[in-house]
């Protein structure tokens, strides 16, 4: 059964799943599918948005309004969300442009906290954590299992790789590779994601895997197209092989440490 507050403002074209809840003065817009089991808190705006199933919208989400861009005329654009997500309270996804991806996704099992963002034309994975006022401008790739810590901001058009964990109040402009921690203002890698990565299941021989295409792209001084070259000449693991493409489809350029880290 659905159980939607009498204060609530629900389209009539909207598709509301089995068991949702729409709690007290929340609006569901226009071309809005919610999936089954999924609560939305008070207060909450979502239009133009297919949302899957058990999401839970705490309080004062803004999801599918338009885009910050003033190119933007109206367009029918989108954010696509998957199933499991938690978005707290303030939390604001816009939908796509179109003259970007026309669509904004979300993956599945993430978790939004208080006031973070993600802007127009975003794609962010599975399993990603932005913690309280960190924010995505538009276009950014978000890998799955990354971790964005508090009052992180990142570039537009930028990524950032899988389980990676990016400190907080770093400002990101150039691509974070997969598996690391990246600080500061401009945020650079200072070492791999040790702890993230065990709590992950990955084993020694994997992390030895990725500490060592680590210290081939960053500390023996080689070019990146020469440390590439020579991680795909050694037979790579599928997590180093996943460092070489996501290197090699950079358009922002790749992060480096400010020095040689020991890892």
């Amino acid at each position: 059964m659905k159980k939607i507050h009498p204060t609530a403002i629900v389209d009539k074209d909207a598709i509301i799943g089995e068991d949702v809840e729409i709690g007290p003065y929340s609006v569901i817009g226009k071309n809005v599918i919610i999936g089954d089991g999924t609560y939305v808190g008070p207060h909450c705006v979502i239009e133009y948005a297919r949302i899957g199933k058990n999401n839970r919208f705490i309080a004062s989400a803004y999801i599918g309004l338009p885009p910050q861009d003033y190119k933007y005329k109206d367009e029918e654009t989108y954010v696509e969300i998957g199933d499991d997500n938690i978005i707290r309270e303030c939390v604001s996804i816009h939908r796509g442009t179109p003259t970007g991806r026309r669509i904004t996704r979300i993956g599945s099992g993430c978790f939004f906290m208080a006031n973070s963002h993600v802007g127009h034309d975003c794609v962010v994975g599975d399993k990603v954590i932005m913690v309280n006022s960190s924010a995505l401008a538009g276009h950014t790739t978000v890998e799955d299992n990354a971790i964005l810590s508090g009052l992180v901001g990142v570039h537009q058009f930028t990524r950032i790789g899988k389980f990676t964990m990016i400190g907080g109040g770093a400002m990101v402009n150039q691509d974070i590779i997969p598996f690391v921690i990246a600080k500061g203002d401009r945020a650079k890698p200072v070492g791999l994601n040790i702890i993230g990565l065990k709590r992950n299941g990955f084993d020694y021989e994997r992390i030895k895997a990725i500490k060592y295409a680590f210290k081939v792209i960053f500390n023996m001084g080689l070019k990146l197209e020469e440390a590439l070259e020579k991680l795909e000449s050694e037979n790579p693991s599928p997590d180093v092989f996943d460092i070489i493409k996501f290197c090699r489809e950079t358009k922002r350029g790749i992060a480096r440490p400010r020095e040689l880290v020991d890892e």
